[in-house]
């Protein structure tokens, strides 16, 4: 099922993203690189809230809406939807811990509501778009955006 669902979602992106997919030549990082690069390059912060466009980025995550994430032996609870016409990431420093019930709660909301919150939620997040920082990655950088800008080693 979920296979099915990522490759309608996959295909209704290159539909509204047509003129852009043609424009942005090149390879793209995975979503989950960029994801790891940022937290990296922020030096492990406590949390932090960014999006990145679904152009930039090879979704590699899909389906994925609360999981864990380990980077240099340091564990991250993250929340991540999608909010057209960026991918949403909330990450907080946080132990290892089964997240799956609720990452299936997440995902079955998105695929209940079709998806259209998110894309309201996208078009909230354009609004408010505050502060932009370049992550490097392996396919060069990619920008990620945040609603104000984060002090660095902030708690909250």
């Amino acid at each position: 099922m979920r296979d099915l669902l990522r490759r309608i979602h996959s295909l209704l992106l290159r539909l509204v993203l047509f003129p852009s997919a043609l424009s942005h030549k090149g390879p793209r990082p995975t979503s989950s690189e960029v994801l790891t690069q940022h937290l990296l390059q922020r030096k492990l912060p406590p949390w932090t809230s960014f999006c990145v466009r679904y152009s930039s980025v090879h979704n590699d995550q899909f389906g994925l809406s609360n999981f864990n994430w380990k980077v240099q032996e340091v564990n991250y609870h993250i929340l991540r939807t999608g909010c057209f016409p960026f991918i949403k990431y909330h990450c907080t420093k946080a132990p290892q811990h089964d997240l799956d019930l609720e990452d299936k709660f997440f995902t079955m909301l998105k695929v209940i509501n079709l998806g259209i919150p998110c894309v309201a939620y996208g078009i909230g997040c354009w609004m408010v778009v505050g502060a932009t920082e370049s992550v490097h990655t392996s396919a060069g950088p990619v920008t990620v955006y945040f609603a104000y800008k984060e002090e660095e080693g902030a708690q909250y």
